[in-house]
């Protein structure tokens, strides 16, 4: 059977139109343009308004993202949703179907908070690599000025809202060269959106629990040296699984948490600042939208183009669910890293020619598929099965 490849094919982006700087911020926070911009690189974030929804917003971005792809809504097979705020716990996924007029679409929400969009990238991919689906529809978004604590300029100061969108399909060269997902549960309360318990007294035998949630609380400090250790480190794995290196890398598109963050990891790759893709001046930490806006303003500026190479990256908070042992919620760091590209047709052919040599090689010698990973973990993948394809001829 044919192998199914996926493709971007477009991308949109929507963000309320309540633009507030720092120096705004600095009149209700105890705050300054000076401390935020320096810790941070932001400058000012998009605030939703009251009648703002990620409904309304997340169906713009998606609008944009299948009129640049030149599809028809309802030849959507499937949209997904990252997010860590939806409009309804029940899920907003459905809602973006309905009001974009996606009738054939199954929709459904996903929460991997800051890594959601890439998670999605990936879920997305298994579902046309199996041949499931041809056209879905990525959607990050999230609204966290619902969840912030105003009176603490620590985390308050670091959010935006916006969603960001991307059209999916299935292509015959597959974009998708790499990937690797990590979560880690023992990152305990370093990021956290809890669950507030409160309890009700419904007769003298039943109590029931009322629930809320607390505002956004986060430990900086440790949350930034997670990033900067382990970004750089999975970054370079999935590059080794693409055969790439770090210089083959056109742009380097991570989730906009922090600029101190996004040099760090770009200086750990020797991958220049200006290969950088960076707009949390403007929008800020915007979450699981963060790497799609920056995605489509790249895009529709000219600077990503067909052809070029991206490595995206999400890190951040999320949540696992413990109820056999205290704390009933662990917050649960996740990175997702994808190496994304619209290659050039002749080269993924040469690729696949030479890993289909390689394969009927180690068919002849190594027998169980297992033993042939050494074949493709060697520096240069295609000079190697092509030496070894040559060799069996003598």
């Amino acid at each position: 059977m044919e192998r199914v490849g996926l493709a971007i094919t477009g991308c949109g982006a929507a963000s309320p139109t309540q633009s507030v700087s720092n120096d705004e911020l600095s009149d209700f926070v105890e705050t300054s343009d000076e401390w935020i911009a320096s810790r941070t690189g932001i400058r000012s974030r998009r605030l939703a308004m009251p009648g703002d929804s990620l409904a309304s917003l997340g169906a713009a971005a998606a609008l944009q993202a299948l009129e640049m792809a030149g599809l028809d809504a309802e030849d959507v097979d499937l949209i997904l949703l990252a997010t860590s705020t939806p409009d309804d716990l029940f899920g907003t996924a459905g809602v973006i179907q309905a009001s974009i007029g996606a009738k054939q679409a199954i929709a459904f929400d996903l929460t991997a908070a800051c890594s959601g969009f890439v998670f999605g990238l990936v879920t997305a991919a298994q579902y046309i690599r199996t041949g499931t689906f041809k056209n879905i529809v990525l959607i990050g978004g999230d609204i966290l000025s619902r969840w912030v604590n105003w009176d603490d300029r620590r985390t308050c100061v670091l959010f935006g809202d916006g969603a960001g969108a991307v059209v999916i399909q299935a292509h015959t060269v597959d974009g998708l060269l790499g990937f690797q997902l990590r979560s880690d549960g023992s990152q305990n309360a370093c990021l956290n959106l809890k669950i507030i318990e409160d309890s009700q007294e419904m007769s003298e035998d039943v109590v029931v629990i009322k629930g809320g949630f607390s505002p956004i609380t986060m430990n900086g400090q440790e949350v930034y040296k997670f990033a900067v250790r382990k970004v750089p480190e999975i970054i370079e794995k999935s590059l080794f699984q693409a055969s790439l290196t770090a210089s083959d890398v056109d742009w380097l598109l991570l989730h906009q948490a922090n600029q101190r963050i996004l040099d760090a990891v770009a200086t750990r790759l020797k991958i220049a600042p200006e290969k950088v893709v960076s707009n949390l001046a403007t929008y800020g930490n915007t979450s699981a939208a963060s790497i799609p806006i920056a995605l489509n303003e790249a895009v529709r500026d000219g600077r990503i183009q067909p052809g070029h190479i991206l490595a995206l990256a999400g890190f951040g908070a999320g949540l696992t669910w413990s109820p056999d042992r205290p704390p009933k919620s662990s917050p649960t760091f996740n990175f997702a890293i994808g190496v994304v590209t619209m290659k050039d047709p002749r080269q993924a052919i040469v690729q696949n020619f030479a890993k289909s040599i390689a394969d009927e090689v180690c068919d002849r010698w190594c027998g169980d598929r297992s033993d042939k990973s050494p074949l493709f973990l060697s520096p240069n993948p295609i000079k190697y099965s092509l030496n070894l394809f040559l060799k069996s001829l003598d």
